[in-house]
Order: structure tokens, then C-alpha cells, then sequence
């Protein structure tokens, strides 16, 4: 959370995002006088919308006391926070809260929670909860300094419409209402019901939607047909049917968490009229032929994968204006061997060190499995 109206004075561009689709290029202009040669600021695509988002919400909707006190906490040293289960002592500037029970601070286990108690930490911008709402969506629209929320095991009827929440992350399988406020602009939905129905400003249109734990079977669920930006983080097959029906798609971004890496259903892709970006992480299931023919795509960008399909990619999208960025492409023989090998990827980054990891993880399984089973 900015304190002042800082200057963005370093944008870092690589090759593997692309600038994004609903961006126009307006020009070049000189560098304001007085900015430094360096900096420790700084930003990317990816980022660049998020931090203006959150420079203007400071600067035009945050109450002066909040941006008051949350100034003043950064030297207010260590206070003492009771939410009615105990009180513990924390740093006064703290940014993060841990309330689920995981952490180490108290919360009781049933009964009125003291949120009062957050008003003890005026910098405190993010929390994780846990179970059903006891009077939370209350206490984050009173406290609108909180922009971030992780809520684990959520009851079936979510309401924040009225906090200033600009991040989500949402789990529960009993969950079948979200209703979200207009600033949100990321959600994260994990093992959530496929009957889910989301109220967003726009049908989604500002948000960037993750759908983690995701699988074949996996769906965009019903009331964010508007959402631009979806990425789906999950197993070893993965569905492009899940976005089948987001006409307004331009970035979609697909990363394997398992084995083998197969994008089934990719078909679906090509009846999007508007996706510019395909981002694909550990694909070693893919074959040349797999990504579909999308008229409007302008940049693949492919991160791990089977050097045996990359001749043929590369032909493929040869003079087709799609730019084409490949990364970490390994050989098929020692795939085979490494598929499932945790430390498969570190060979991305040191070749010799990487495969030395690959080889201690081998060894040890192998005396793993020598050793005598117990009855």
C-alpha cells in the first residue's frame, strides 16, 4: 500500500508476457526531471493495472483518518491484539493477519469475534479466515484499509459487496453465492461447487480469475461470462471446455501441477473471437498440433515441454504474426525418466545442478524403498 504518490520509475518487460490485450500504445515520452537513475521500485504487465488501481484508490477513495493511521503505525512499535480468545502482542505495522487457526493468533472458536481488534493494526492490508462469515464482511467494510482476503472452508452464501477488497481467494465446497464488491480485480476460486454463482460488477469484466485444484471437468462458474483473464492451475489433463463460453477471453493462462500435461477439448479455444495471449506452463503431454488455429492470437508462450514437438511449433507459427516464446524444452529421453521428479525444472535454471537434484531424489527413493516395510 502506497503512502504517497510514488512514481513508478522501473516497468520490467520480458519476453514471455505480452503486453496485454487491452493495452494501446499512445507514444513515448521523456522521463519526468528528478527521477533517479535507480530505483527499488518496480513493476511489469502483469502488475502495471494493479498498481494503478491501488495508487488511485489511495489517493481518491481512502478516508484521510485510515490514511492517517495507517502513516503513523509505521513507527508506532508493538501493541497488544485480543479478538477474544486471548490477547498476544504484534508489531503495530503489521501488514498480514493469519485468523484461521492456523496461525498463531487467537480467535475463538465460536461465539463473537473482538474485531475491534483490528483497528490496534491500521496497516494490517490482508487476512486469511476460516469458516462461516461471524460478523467478517462487516468488520473488512468498516476497515476498507484491508484489500486482500483468503478465506478457507467459506459457508454457502458469501457477501462482500460492500468492503474494499481487491483480491480474493475463495475455498469451500459448500459455497454456492459469491457476491463481490466493483473494486475486486483478482479472484481466486479453489474447490469450490461446479453450481457456484458469482455477482461480479460486469459479469467479471475487471477481473483476472484463477480457478486452482482445477481438473478436466473443471467450469467458469455461472455470472462471470464477462472476465478478460483466466488461468487454470491444476492436475495432469485439463480442459479447455472451461472457458468455452467466455466470448470475451483475451488472456487465458494453463499450468500443470502434475503429469503427464495434457490440454484436452483445446478445440474450444478457436471459437473465441477475442483471445490474443495463451500462456503454457509444463505441458509435456502437448503435441505440435495441439494448440487450436485462433485467428486472433497474437502471442503462445510455452514453458516447459517436449524438445521433440519444438521444430515443428516453430514451423508452425512461422510468418503467421503469432509470436511464439519457448522456454525449458527437454529432451524426451530424459523426460521419461523425470516426468515425475519433483526437482524436474530446476534443470531450467542450472543444467548441472538441476540434474544432480533430479539424481539425489532418484537414489533416495530407491533407499526409500529397500528399507523394511512395517507390518
Amino acid at each position: 500500500m502506497p503512502t504517497t504518490g510514488a512514481l513508478l520509475t522501473c516497468l520490467s518487460i520480458g519476453s514471455w508476457h505480452a503486453v496485454p490485450p487491452g493495452f494501446t500504445w499512445i507514444g513515448s515520452l521523456p522521463v519526468p526531471e528528478g527521477v533517479p537513475a535507480l530505483s527499488n521500485r518496480y513493476s511489469g504487465w502483469q502488475s502495471l493495472a494493479d498498481d494503478v488501481v491501488r495508487q488511485r484508490r489511495w489517493d481518491r477513495e481512502l478516508p484521510a483518518a485510515v490514511k492517517a493511521a495507517y502513516r503513523a503505525a509505521a513507527t508506532r512499535g508493538q501493541v497488544d491484539v485480543d479478538f477474544g480468545a486471548g490477547a498476544a502482542t504484534l508489531g503495530g505495522a503489521t501488514p498480514r493477519l493469519d485468523l484461521s487457526g492456523a496461525g498463531s493468533m487467537r480467535v475463538p472458536t465460536s461465539g463473537p469475534v473482538r474485531w475491534s481488534a483490528l483497528d490496534q493494526l491500521p496497516r494490517c492490508t490482508a487476512l486469511t479466515w476460516a469458516g462461516p462469515d461471524r460478523g467478517l464482511a462487516r468488520a473488512l467494510a468498516d476497515r476498507p484499509i484491508v484489500s486482500s482476503l483468503t478465506w478457507q472452508d467459506a459457508p454457502p452464501v458469501v457477501n462482500l459487496t460492500d468492503t474494499g477488497l481487491q483480491h480474493l481467494s475463495l475455498a469451500g465446497a459448500d459455497v454456492r453465492e459469491v457476491r463481490l464488491p466493483r473494486g475486486l480485480h483478482g479472484l481466486e476460486l479453489a474447490a469450490v461447487d461446479r453450481g457456484l454463482a458469482v455477482y461480479a460488477a460486469a459479469d467479471g469484466r475487471w477481473l483476472h480469475l484463477i480457478l486452482t485444484g482445477a481438473d478436466a471437468e473443471t467450469t467458469v462458474p455461472a455470472g462471470l461470462q464477462g472476465v478478460r483473464e483466466v488461468a487454470l492451475d491444476g492436475g495432469g489433463t485439463m480442459s479447455a471446455a472451461a472457458v468455452r463460453e467466455l466470448k470475451e477471453l483475451e488472456s487465458l493462462r494453463i499450468q500443470w501441477r502434475k503429469p503427464p500435461g495434457q490440454l484436452i477439448d483445446a478445440a474450444a479455444l478457436a471459437g473465441l473471437p477475442r483471445l490474443a495471449v495463451i500462456e503454457l506452463v509444463d505441458g509435456y503431454g502437448l503435441d505440435a498440433d495441439t494448440p487450436p488455429d485462433v485467428t486472433s492470437l497474437t502471442q503462445l508462450s510455452i514453458s516447459g515441454l517436449r524438445r521433440s514437438i519444438v521444430p515443428a511449433l516453430k514451423a508452425r507459427y512461422r510468418g503467421t504474426g503469432v509470436r511464439l516464446v519457448i522456454e525449458g524444452a527437454k529432451p524426451d529421453t530424459w523426460l521419461a525418466a523425470n516426468l515425475n521428479n519433483p526437482f524436474r525444472d530446476w534443470v531450467d535454471d542450472d543444467a548441472r545442478g538441476g540434474a544432480a537434484a533430479c539424481k539425489a531424489y532418484v537414489s533416495a527413493v530407491r533407499a526409500i524403498d529397500k528399507l523394511p516395510q512395517e507390518p
